[in-house]
């Protein structure tokens, strides 16, 4: 069993999806139930898969759960692209969450390496 509060990579992913929430607040009130509902979905995903991960009896557990926090990024970055082609979000700002969900796709397969 890890402590989540000092792992970096659940840190990263919870002040991303801080910064998914401003941003996809600003996004047309007819998307409330579609691409913000989707994307705050996925953007809460990532750090809770990882400390489900943490807390459970084996790496090969956390392993999983790490991959499914992969899968949770992979998701985000899509929705992120998307929104900023549809004009609900500038480059500036989904260049800088892409680079943020590429650093945390880095440190997962980081982390699940060494757990093997």
């Amino acid at each position: 069993m890890h402590n989540i509060k000092e792992l970096k990579i659940w840190q990263k992913a919870i002040d991303l999806a801080v910064k998914v929430y401003e941003i996809s607040a600003k996004f047309p009130s007819d998307e409330r139930f579609g691409l913000v509902s989707q994307t705050r979905r996925c953007a809460v995903s990532v750090p809770s898969n990882i400390s489900e991960g943490a807390g459970r009896n084996t790496k090969g557990e956390f392993r999983q759960f790490l991959g499914i926090a992969n899968g949770s990024s992979y998701e985000l970055q899509t929705q992120m692209i998307i929104a900023e082609k549809l004009g609900f979000i500038n480059e500036v700002d989904c260049e800088k969450l892409l680079d943020n969900i590429d650093e945390l796709q880095k440190m997962n397969y980081k982390l699940q390496a060494a757990l093997k």
